[in-house]
């Protein structure tokens, strides 16, 4: 794989996303962590994974670059659909799925790290959708879990004014289930790991099937509607602007069409 590295210890597998300098959720990364948990699937003695991002962030968004190579509607709505799918299958993963984040996590990042059944995080690490300030919004369910966590009206506020949160805040608001000190990390995050591989593997997959039950019966349709949305939003005039500002580090000039 080109992006991700992955090694076991003991019963806990340690995966790592390895793409400098932001760790950037492109199309690659996403197919090699699919590759991962088919690899990890067919390992009957793995009963929790961390995952963690090399460098100075977990993932600081989405590959914003590869955004400009799509064409039209469908393909936007096709790239939303897929990064959600595979973000629905690590919510549903067989075994716990810990995030254990720092520096930033940021747009997909976050989404990514949502989709993970705990999150880990640094006291200052920052934690954010900032999707509308590039005129678009998020696309791999971040509307639908980040609600979740924070409430409506929090989400409604982090998401309208795409400012990030501390690792500390995120952890006051349950977001992340720990803020620790940065050399803190990843001890504590392999600590509560090796706490739950502790546990009976048939329980563990128990757990695991029953928890997700706990959703509310709209979230499916609240994800398919994000996917259409983002279609819809990414195929503007202002995304195109606010994604051109991205890349060439300027503010948008957004015409609200």
């Amino acid at each position: 794989m080109e992006h991700l590295t992955w090694n076991k210890e003991g019963h806990v597998a340690i995966v790592t996303i390895e793409s400098p300098p932001a760790n950037a959720l492109s199309s690659g990364i996403l197919q090699d962590l699919s590759t991962v948990l088919d690899e990890v699937e067919k390992d009957s003695t793995i009963k929790t994974v961390v995952l963690k991002g090399e460098g100075k962030f977990f993932s600081a968004g989405a590959d914003i670059k590869e955004f400009t190579t799509l064409q039209g509607e469908s393909d936007y709505a096709a790239l939303a659909k897929k990064g959600q799918d595979l973000f629905s299958r690590i919510e549903h993963f067989h075994v716990p799925v810990i995030a254990s984040i720092h520096g930033a996590a940021l747009g997909g990042g976050l989404e990514l790290a949502m989709a993970c059944h705990v999150r880990v995080v640094t006291k200052q690490a920052k934690l954010g959708l900032p999707e509308l300030n590039l005129g678009i919004i998020p696309g791999f369910a971040g509307t639908q879990r980040l609600p979740r966590y924070v409430g409506i009206p929090k989400a409604y506020e982090m998401v309208l004014t795409g400012e990030p949160i501390s690792g500390e805040v995120a952890a006051s608001l349950g977001l992340a289930n720990h803020a620790v000190e940065e050399d803190e990390l990843d001890s504590f995050s392999m600590k509560l790991a090796n706490k739950f591989a502790s546990k009976s593997g048939p329980s563990i997959n128990a757990v695991m099937k029953l928890l997700p039950f706990a959703q509310t019966s709209q979230f499916k349709e609240g994800v398919e509607a994000e996917s259409v949305e983002f279609g819809k939003v990414f195929g503007n005039s202002d995304a195109k602007e606010g994604i051109a500002a991205f890349i060439e580090k300027r503010k948008p000039n957004f015409k609200d069409q």
